[in-house]
């Protein structure tokens, strides 16, 4: 007979653990030959008139680990019969550890893993939810009347923290994920707290694709907000930019898309079109806490019914007026999978100059299908603290090609941008040149007597732990360029046409010390007796 199907459920109420399966009466360590009698071993099970003949017990006691609170121990032992032949005794007692630093231990096969939750589907989610929501977020229509459900300001300027107010007397919208990962609208925005998120929709395409608002770009820019927290001021979102992703997954912005419908239409029973998928606010504010302008970037694109529940992003960020922005990656030290800060110096400014553009930064070429190094648009991914990547390409040289100019389109291919200058920490100022690293690099294409075509590109990026032991922070110390070539002419490698492969990598080294404990001398005493303290013996 095959064994019951076990009914996954929640725990009950009371919060009783399940019984405990495990017993020590069936620990056995001489048990060494499985369906066997092993002579002298008491706690076999398998034993049975083999015991009269047993002469000791190889094993007194079993009981699990002593530091444990409260454990429980099986002892075995020999009498002896009125003919002589031996008897076996046992017992299982409970022993309790009074040490302070005993360790509590849950007897049970799961361990702490308890039986999980029926899985929500879309038959039983309303049940579920029910059953186990113990709060919700209330509807606009339920708090009409409540002056006080979020913390407004009644100042003339907007304070840190204070909620965002719309034209319609309530709090300026940022969706997040609530209790689950479902999308939660009704989350306030609060003023100058830069937040990002990442929530889930559950979506039926034929029925929400034209009419739930959270896909409808209408439903993020057209939004009045309050220039002050008590002011009747109000001015539209202005749209920066619309990209539309296509079902492969590529982005084209669009231009010009104020003249165009960007609604979202159902396509066919399992694909929607044009709903929204991500947006980013950009909020522009004055010393004085006022709002000056709230411009929002979305991407539109198509749902697939197998890509269902649908996944949005939502970013908010501030930005003070006549501000450039400019994004750290820590504060002080690198944080791990953050862009490395990079800049130029020129003569004319003292300090670094550091594009805002996320282009012109470190970077190194992201590989790709069948990838031409002198073909095409090459594609960069930015350098992230404390992951190494290697990528390469395919460099077909044809005959009659110029050497000097694919070596130097090879050089910008593989460099880049070409920042000069590393910040050594995530948040080094532009003003303070010393804490920028230069890009250091042995590659000097005039010393080479023939034509030599970079086919390596490689960055090594030294890094060391500063500050205390409790909190360190990640220090750039070096940066260095290693470049090689192909070691021989143009001409002897390409006869009529050849193909190179061309690498390029990007390695962080630590050269942080292991802390080791310090030794100290032994402590001498430094006393001196007073010279009556033996008066008046001597």
């Amino acid at each position: 007979t095959g064994q019951p199907a076990l009914v996954s459920g929640p725990l009950p109420l009371s919060g009783r653990l399940p019984t405990p399966t495990a017993d020590v009466a069936g620990i056995c360590p001489c048990d060494e030959r499985r369906d066997v009698c092993d002579s002298n071993c008491c706690c076999d099970t398998l034993c049975g008139d083999e015991v009269a003949v047993f002469t000791g017990c190889l094993v007194d006691s079993v009981g699990s680990n002593q530091q444990f609170c409260s454990r429980e121990v099986a002892s075995y032992s020999l009498g002896s019969t009125i003919d002589g032949y031996s008897i076996l005794q046992s017992s299982v007692r409970r022993e309790s550890n009074s040490d302070v630093f005993c360790v509590q231990s849950h007897n049970g096969i799961d361990g702490l893993s308890h039986p999980s939750p029926a899985l929500p589907t879309d038959s039983n989610f309303d049940s579920l939810f029910q059953q186990f929501t113990t709060f919700t977020f209330s509807s606009e229509t339920e708090r009409k009347g409540v002056s006080n459900y979020c913390p407004f300001s009644s100042a003339s300027q907007y304070m840190f923290g204070i909620y965002i107010r719309e034209r319609r007397e309530r709090a300026a919208a940022f969706p997040a994920p609530g209790a689950s990962v479902h999308c939660v609208d009704s989350n306030p925005a609060a003023f100058l707290m830069d937040r990002s998120s990442r929530c889930s929709r559950h979506v039926v395409l034929d029925r929400d694709c034209s009419t739930l608002p959270a896909l409808n770009i209408d439903y993020f820019s057209n939004i009045q907000v309050l220039a002050v927290s008590n002011s009747v001021k109000s001015f539209p979102h202005r749209i920066a930019s619309v990209v539309l992703q296509s079902v492969e997954g590529t982005r084209t912005e669009l231009q010009a898309a104020a003249g165009k419908d960007l609604h979202p239409v159902l396509l066919n029973s399992s694909l929607c079109a044009n709903a929204v998928l991500e947006v980013a606010y950009r909020v522009k504010y004055s010393p004085a806490g006022e709002i000056l302008n709230v411009t929002v970037s979305l991407v539109i694109g198509f749902i697939q019914e197998s890509e269902l529940p649908l996944q949005q992003e939502f970013q908010m960020a501030f930005s003070q007026q006549d501000e450039i922005t400019v994004y750290h990656s820590g504060n002080p030290g690198y944080v791990t999978g953050l862009p490395l800060a990079s800049g130029t110096r020129t003569v004319v400014l003292t300090g670094i100059v550091r594009s805002i553009n996320p282009r012109n930064t470190l970077s190194v070429l992201y590989s790709t299908g069948d990838q031409d190094c002198l073909r095409g648009r090459h594609q960069r991914s930015p350098i992230l603290f404390g992951v190494d990547f290697v990528s390469g390409c395919t460099l077909r040289i044809t005959e009659g090609a110029n050497c000097s100019l694919v070596m130097e389109t090879m050089l910008n291919v593989l460099r880049g941008s070409n920042p000069q200058y590393v910040a050594s920490f995530g948040n080094s100022p532009l003003e303070y040149p010393l804490d920028w690293l230069p890009v250091r690099s042995d590659f000097n294409p005039g010393e080479t007597q023939s034509c030599s075509v970079p086919v390596s590109y490689h960055l090594e990026i030294k890094w060391t732990k500063y500050g205390s032991l409790v909190n360190p922070q990640a220090q750039l110390v070096s940066v260095k360029e290693v470049i090689q070539t192909n070691k021989s002419s143009l001409a002897l490698s390409s006869g009529g046409s050849d193909m190179l492969p061309v690498r390029s990598s990007v390695a962080f080294v630590a050269i942080s010390a292991a802390a080791a404990p310090g030794y100290r001398a032994m402590p001498t005493i430094n006393a001196k007796l007073p010279a009556d303290f033996f008066f008046p013996f001597v």
